[in-house]
């Protein structure tokens, strides 16, 4: 999936406990995913073709109110400037409750989560969610403390993913990282200080992936409740790699196995 589009509002900016998306791939995937979204507006000026054609149909197809608003009011509601022509107003906070997470995974086969330990970067978090999403994990957790939540720029580089992926957001990391034991998840963090390799290691779902946040890297008091931590090797004289780049390494891992797995019970 191309790109494009801006994201997610807080709650705040949109005035009324709602969330505003902008951009064409966001408003798509929140119509897609059977978001509540209680009516698009699309620039009077912008012309009604592609990817903007199909939004106004799906819109109309779900029976959510289009309208056609002038472009400085699109401008006006944006939070970042690049709408695209337009947005669409969600009902509800699109994250879920870490319970819900759970029971979600338990309907589905060889479930994988992604849990982010302080990811500050937007840019980071999207880009985690829209890999997590393309290898079909169940969901992601985040801290809804000192850390990146649900905006504008982590719907852009998620593509719009954010809008099919649930993501929990949870006060205690350590606590969740608890809870996903006790469902049954294997819980691996990433630390380059580790003494296993990642392609060493159990990785057979259900697993929960742990990995840090720029510059801290995992928590010690969540690392202690993991049941293993592993490295990802690095030959290079920089010894880190940013939070995308791990998350995205461990799962397509996780991917690599179950396809190998698949393969071996064909023959």
């Amino acid at each position: 999936m191309a790109s494009g589009g801006s994201g997610v509002t807080s709650p705040e900016r949109a005035g009324d406990g709602s969330f505003l998306v902008e951009g064409r791939n966001p408003v798509r995937e929140a119509l897609r995913a059977g978001q509540p979204v209680r009516k698009v507006q699309v620039s009077r000026t912008a012309r009604v073709v592609g990817t903007l054609a199909e939004i106004v149909r799906e819109a109309r197809s779900r029976g959510v109110p289009v309208q056609f608003a002038d472009p400085h009011h699109l401008d006006a509601v944006s939070a970042t400037g690049a709408h695209q022509g337009v947005v669409a107003w969600l009902g509800v906070r699109p994250l879920v409750e870490l319970d819900e997470l759970v029971e979600r995974a338990r309907k589905v086969r060889d479930p994988i989560v992604v849990v982010l330990d302080g990811v500050e970067d937007p840019r980071n978090l999207g880009a985690v969610l829209r890999t997590a999403e393309a290898v079909g994990a169940v969901g992601a957790v985040i801290p809804t403390r000192r850390a990146a939540g649900l905006s504008p720029a982590v719907a852009k580089a998620s593509a719009g993913a954010v809008m099919h992926l649930p993501v929990a957001g949870v006060v205690n990391l350590a606590r969740a990282v608890e809870v996903l034991r006790q469902a049954g998840f294997r819980v691996v963090a990433a630390d380059p200080s580790a003494a296993r390799a990642y392609d060493e290691a159990d990785l057979d779902p259900p697993v929960a992936l742990v990995v840090g946040g720029e510059g801290r890297g995992v928590r010690r008091l969540v690392r202690e409740r993991c049941d293993e931590v592993v490295r990802i090797p690095m030959k290079g004289k920089v010894q880190s790699l940013n939070a995308s780049v791990a998350a995205g390494i461990l799962l397509y891992e996780v991917a690599r196995r179950l396809r190998a797995r698949e393969r071996e019970s064909l023959r």
